[in-house]
């Protein structure tokens, strides 16, 4: 019996049975087909919002829309400059790029147009927020490199992924700070957390041709660190509960977070490509669950 294919592109979902045969790659390079991402690129964005009690539907619907289109520029972005490595990693070649469903022109224009709309979605705002907003491109831009030069490219992704917790609380206060550094850096260990186990599904790949990862240079003590990590994200969770006088809801809430990540690094077998996605995905709900006791912090 041959060896299946391990892949994050799967055929038949709703990219391939709604839209028209020439938008799919466009589709494919920008994730649609896999929400997880916009999932955790959006919740520190409400994270902020809900720390700054800021809860206008029309702030959280720019933000929505906000999110689908970086998410998806950073992705096109990410495969352009990967392009040559997804080739040669088994999870990576069916992209478009490797397998030749669109060209580097075309790349470059769609990348072009989720950053446009993007930056429609950040004129919305004052220019406080719009100047740190336009900051987080350096970030965006320079992390699809680090893999190649440090053995912590996850935190760098960590900077840009919770850019979003410093924006909605500029956004609803029109002050940079306060709090909010406390939960973007909860945000950054949030993101070492998942971004090392989603990882480990090509550590081996990896090592092969040359990609650096937390997985990598973490080794058989993984979960040992990310349980550290876990501890540090509901640490920064707190002093951000504290600094911004929610109510004692939210200090009980945060035991919940912790909870959920104890749970996914027990459950979590650091071999299986298959267990890695799963816990991968999984750790939206982490988020979540933190969005919930900010939320929770307005009860009096």
């Amino acid at each position: 019996m041959a060896t299946p294919v391990h892949t994050d592109l799967h055929r038949g979902n709703w990219v391939d049975r709604f839209l028209p045969v020439a938008a799919r790659p466009y589709a494919r390079l920008a994730r649609w087909d896999r929400p997880i991402g916009i999932w955790l690129l959006l919740l520190p964005c409400y994270w902020g919002l809900a720390l700054a009690r800021s809860f206008d539907p029309k702030t959280w619907i720019l933000f929505l829309v906000g999110a689908i289109a970086m998410r998806g520029a950073g992705c096109t972005l990410n495969d352009l400059f990967d392009r040559k490595i997804d080739a040669q990693v088994e999870r990576t070649r069916t992209r478009p790029l490797p397998a030749g469903e669109a060209t580097v022109r075309q790349a470059i224009v769609w990348l072009v147009v989720q950053t446009l709309v993007g930056l429609a979605v950040l004129l919305q705002f004052q220019p406080r927020a719009i100047a740190l907003g336009a900051a987080s491109l350096v970030v965006v831009a320079i992390y699809p490199l680090m893999k190649r030069v440090m053995d912590w490219p996850q935190l760098i992704l960590g900077f840009a992924f919770n850019w979003g917790a410093l924006l909605g609380w500029t956004v609803a206060t029109g002050e940079i700070g306060g709090p909010s550094l406390y939960l973007y850096a909860a945000g950054i260990c949030w993101t070492l957390i998942y971004d090392t186990i989603y990882a480990h599904q090509d550590a081996r790949d990896d090592a092969i041709v040359g990609v650096r990862s937390t997985a990598r240079t973490f080794r058989g003590h993984s979960k040992l660190v990310l349980t550290l990590l876990s501890f540090a994200m509901v640490l920064g969770l707190h002093m951000a509960i504290e600094i911004a006088q929610l109510s004692p809801y939210a200090a009980v809430a945060k035991f919940f977070v912790l909870g959920h990540l104890s749970m996914l690094l027990a459950r979590w077998t650091t071999t299986d490509p298959a267990s890695c996605l799963a816990t991968f995905k999984a750790s939206r709900w982490t988020g979540v669950i933190t969005l919930g006791a900010l939320a929770a912090g307005q009860i009096r």
